[in-house]
C-alpha cells in the first residue's frame, strides 16, 4: 500500500487548489472568482501539471468547495501515484468516482477507489486515487462528485 515516491518518474509537483497557493488553474472563465460561488468549464485540453474544475464551486483561500452534485477536478500529470487532499464540509460520506483517461482505473487503482473508481469520502484525509503498475506516462485524472460540499485542498504525487 505505501511506497516510496518514484522519484525517477516524477514530473508533477504538489500542486494547492486554494488561490493563495495555486498555480496552473486551466478552467476558462472571465476570471476566477475568489470565495463565491461559480460555475466554471473544463477547457479544451489540459497541459501537464495543469488542473481545472467544471461544475459549481467556490475557490476558497485553502480549498474549493462543490456546491453542487456532479462537479469534476481534472489534473493531467506525470507520476506513478495520484493523491488528493479531501475533506467532507457536511460531515455526510460523499460517493465520488475517479476516471483515469476518460476510463475507469481498473489495474491503476489507488487504495481508496474500486477497479471502477468509485470512492467514499467520509474524513478530512489524503485519498489515493492512483497507483500505476505498468509504466509511468502522462495522464489525465478526471473525480467527479456526486453529492455537494466536498473539499479539496491538494494534490501530491509519487
Amino acid at each position: 500500500m505505501e511506497a516510496a515516491a518514484y522519484w525517477n518518474h516524477l514530473r508533477t509537483p504538489e500542486t494547492y487548489l486554494g488561490y493563495v497557493r495555486s498555480e496552473h488553474f486551466a478552467s476558462p472563465a472571465a476570471g476566477v472568482a475568489l470565495d463565491e460561488s461559480r460555475v466554471y468549464k473544463f477547457p479544451a485540453s489540459l497541459r501537464v501539471n495543469h488542473w481545472a474544475l467544471a461544475g459549481e464551486w467556490t475557490i476558497g483561500p485553502e480549498k474549493v468547495v462543490l456546491a453542487r452534485a456532479g462537479g469534476i477536478i481534472a489534473f493531467r500529470f506525470y507520476a506513478r501515484d495520484a493523491h488528493l487532499v479531501l475533506s467532507s464540509g457536511s460531515r455526510e460520506p460523499i460517493r465520488f468516482r475517479v476516471l483515469l483517461n476518460g476510463e475507469s482505473p481498473g489495474r491503476s487503482q489507488g487504495v481508496d477507489i474500486d477497479e471502477d473508481g468509485n470512492g467514499l469520502l467520509l474524513d478530512g484525509r489524503i485519498y489515493q486515487l492512483v497507483r500505476q503498475h505498468d509504466a509511468v506516462h502522462e495522464q489525465t485524472l478526471e473525480i467527479t462528485f456526486l453529492e455537494p460540499g466536498a473539499e479539496a485542498y491538494a494534490f501530491t504525487f509519487g
